[in-house]
């Protein structure tokens, strides 16, 4: 079955959705800073992303100072107190960033060790194995979520969505129809009826 770029879009807003509500909870303010976009494909003017718009590729010679920074005051601080689960995430974070996806499993995997029960990072982790086709463990992680949280309305999509990747069509479409009947007036009815459409 051919790759359908809509489960990703549709999974990438839903850890973008996530990744702000968290952030948000976390800092306390309401002063919200948004980087710049650069005018070269929508590209970030940030420091992870700066090289890109030159036209070079990243390479350890082109990072940034800052980033280089940043990478080494989360380094230090996991270092500190292995168990700061805030400093792991924001360090995974940045990992994905960087698309180092291998290792920012590992540090995601190492916050759910200390707090198995955290549905963002395991949206983070089913998101990074779905992106590298590991679907066994992207459907793994989508099934703890429903454990811990069985009407969450994202987790379900994202199991129809790894359904049909996985070939099973029929399933993928029990699933959003399921949703889509459950939650007429919401986005999510709209996402559904969109993937069932494309099956």
């Amino acid at each position: 079955m051919k790759f359908k770029s809509i489960y990703l879009y549709g999974i990438l807003f839903i850890i973008v959705v996530l990744f702000l509500i968290v952030v948000s909870n976390q800092s306390g303010t309401n002063n919200v800073v948004e980087k710049p976009v650069s005018g070269e494909g929508n590209i970030p003017d940030d420091s992870i992303h700066k090289p890109l718009v030159s036209g070079e590729q990243p390479s350890k010679e082109n990072v940034s100072e800052e980033f280089r920074n940043r990478v080494d005051k989360l380094k230090s601080a996991i270092e500190e107190n292995p168990n700061d689960t805030t400093s792991l995430k924001q360090y995974a974070d940045l990992l994905t960033a960087a698309h180092m996806s291998e290792e920012a499993i590992e540090y995601y995997n190492r916050i759910l060790q200390i707090d198995p029960e955290r549905i963002d990072i395991l949206f983070s982790v089913s998101f990074l194995y779905y992106s590298r086709g590991d679907i066994k463990n992207a459907k793994e992680s989508t099934t703890k979520i429903l454990i811990l949280d069985p009407d969450n309305v994202n987790a379900l999509y994202n199991l129809g969505a790894i359904s049909a990747k996985n070939g099973e069509t029929e399933k993928a479409r029990e699933i959003w129809i399921k949703l889509a009947e459950q939650y007429p007036d919401e986005d999510i009815s709209i996402r559904a009826r969109n993937s069932i459409e494309k099956l």
